[in-house]
Parts: C-alpha cells; sequence; structure tokens
C-alpha cells in the first residue's frame, strides 16, 4: 500500500483509508462487534494505516469498536474521531463550545485506548461558537499532547480560513465522488492554497457506484439512505446511467465500477485519501485493488465525457441535514 501526506502538515497515511461508520451507524443493523474488530484488523494486514470515527457513531459505540481492534497495532495506525454535535447525538444539534470539545477528547481518548487522537475534526461547524473559539481549543490539545492534528468536516471555505489562522487544519473531511463533484468549485483550489489535505468520504456514492443497488433495492428500515433524495427509486433509475457507464469503463479495464471510481479520485490530487466504508471482507479487498490502478489519459476524458452527458438527480442531503453544511 502506498502512501499520501494530507497537506504539507506532515500526516502520512494509507492512500486508502477505512470509514468505519457504516459497522455501527447509519445503513442498517450494526455489524457484531467480533466480526467488525476482525474486518478492521484484516483491513491493517492489508496495509490501511488510516481509520476514520465519531462519538456521534453509535453514538459511542464505533470508537470503542475501533479501539478494540486496533489497540494491538496502535503506533502503526493513525485514528480521526470527531467532536461537535451536542451530547454525541446527530438529532440534537451542534455543540462545539471549548468545554465540550474537552469533554469529547477526553471520552474518545479512553473509548479509542490510546493517549492521542491523531487527527480531531469538528463533525460540523457549529454556528452559536465563533469558529476562532473552536480552534484555539484544539490548539490547546495538541499543546497538551492529546491531539496531534486539527481538522474540519463538512466546513465552508470561510469556515476553514478563519480556523487555519489559528490552528493549522491539516485536513478537510467531506463528501466527493463522481456523483458529487462540488468540492472542486471553491473547497478543492481552497484547500491546495492552504496546504490542506482532503479526506473523502462516501467516495462510492453510499454504495450507489459499486452497482449493487438499483430501483428495486429495499433498504432496511433504519438506513439512513431511505431518506435521502439521490437514493429515491426515481432517482436511483435516473442516477442508474451512471453506474452503467462507469461499468462499460471498469469492464473495459477487466476491474469494478467501485475500484474505478476510487482510482478516479486517487488521479485527482496526491493530497486527496478516500476513506471507503465496509462491512464485507471481499468488499475491502475489492476497495483496495483500485490502489494497483491507474487511469490513463484516454480513459479519464471516457469518464469526463460520460459525466458531461449525465445528469444526477436528488439531493445528496435532506433539507434538514443539507443546511449543517457548508457553512
Amino acid at each position: 500500500m502506498k502512501t499520501r501526506q494530507l497537506g504539507r502538515s506532515g500526516l502520512t497515511v494509507s492512500e486508502l483509508g477505512l470509514g468505519c461508520m457504516g459497522l455501527s451507524y447509519a445503513y442498517g443493523p450494526a455489524t457484531d462487534t467480533a466480526d467488525a474488530v476482525k474486518l478492521i484488523r484484516a483491513a491493517v494486514d492489508r496495509g490501511v494505516t488510516f481509520f476514520d470515527t465519531a462519538e456521534a457513531y453509535g453514538p459511542f459505540v464505533n470508537e470503542s469498536v475501533v479501539g478494540e481492534a486496533l489497540a494491538p497495532v496502535r503506533d502503526r495506525v493513525v485514528i480521526a474521531t470527531k467532536f461537535g454535535f451536542k451530547d454525541g447525538d446527530p438529532t440534537k444539534g451542534m455543540d462545539s463550545r471549548p468545554e465540550r470539545i474537552r469533554a469529547v477528547a477526553e471520552a474518545s481518548l479512553k473509548r479509542l485506548k490510546t493517549d492521542r487522537i491523531d487527527l480531531f475534526y469538528q463533525h460540523r461547524v457549529d454556528p452559536s461558537v465563533p469558529m476562532e473559539e473552536v480552534a484555539a481549543t484544539v490548539k490547546e490539545l495538541i499543546a497538551e499532547g492529546k491531539v496531534k492534528h486539527f481538522g474540519l468536516s463538512e466546513a465552508g471555505t470561510d469556515s476553514i480560513r478563519r480556523a487555519h489562522a489559528v490552528q493549522s487544519v491539516t485536513a478537510l473531511q467531506s463528501e466527493y465522488s463522481l456523483w458529487w463533484r462540488e468540492p472542486e468549485k471553491e473547497i478543492l483550489p481552497t484547500l491546495e492554497e492552504l496546504g490542506i489535505g482532503f479526506v473523502a468520504f462516501s467516495p462510492l456514492g453510499k454504495g450507489f457506484l459499486t452497482g449493487a443497488i438499483n430501483k428495486d433495492t429495499v433498504f432496511a428500515k433504519d438506513d439512513f439512505r431511505n431518506i435521502v433524495p439521490r437514493f429515491s427509486e426515481q432517482a436511483r433509475q435516473t442516477n442508474q446511467a451512471l453506474v452503467d457507464a462507469l461499468t462499460r469503463i471498469a469492464t473495459a479495464r477487466k476491474a469494478t465500477p467501485a475500484q474505478i471510481a476510487l482510482a478516479w479520485l486517487l488521479s485527482r490530487k496526491p493530497w486527496i485519501v478516500p476513506i471507503p466504508g465496509t462491512t464485507k471482507l471481499h468488499r475491502l479487498e475489492e476497495n483496495l485493488g483500485a490502489t494497483s490502478i491507474e487511469l490513463g489519459p484516454e480513459e479519464l476524458r471516457r469518464i469526463q465525457a460520460a459525466l458531461d452527458d449525465i445528469r444526477i438527480e436528488g439531493d445528496r442531503y435532506p433539507a434538514q441535514l443539507a443546511a449543517r453544511v457548508g457553512r
């Protein structure tokens, strides 16, 4: 597994990380803890060194699973977690008061079975707390050795600049994939200017770009995708055109649509690190196979041509969640 540096921070991680959220939260019933631990350790065995979690995933359960899985190899891996929701519950709104940030750090350290958080993200910008206060609090935690690097998630360019002026931001985490390219407009140029890395979550379009989801798919009742406009039956039917185009390119390359989608992201910038999540070992191995695929100019041109011809239907978040991003 090759490595990448997140911006100019010096934080080096595997070029593909593992998003651990889905093991405990958002995509149906939680994976059995023993199976989740086994999957995370399998990722380590295959060269993954970058693992993403948050107190809000569960809440709290996911951090404990990640902590148990990585404790034996702690010095070989980079763990990212997040603060920013009231009581760790996304349904209760934001809370990035300095005292809350500190409380989350202490609790996360215990659940993760570690003495430092490698990358500590603000999960969503809190409009009631000045970004300068947030950044200053994390700066203090870094000085105390409890946190190594500061990150933001789904923040807008103004918030990124304000935070970075107080404490260097190592990485911004946001959604980015073949079917969500909004970061290309303002976010990526800003990050490149400031020397900040980009961590792409949902790089496979919450599973849609794998080709395993179609208009007839029925999600578990507690699956987040049930409330996502982009996953309505009509939207899935329309958006299938993107998967079909991706499949044609993948077939010619003797690869899978997921591998081409990830290889495309890896080709965008050397400081972009996708963090696909999965609960299945064969999917983990499939995703990691993308790191051996280098797309040539003609393949990239064909992908761009396909994107130019396809209109993606549906918003990526319902309105109440869309209001929390880009601040």
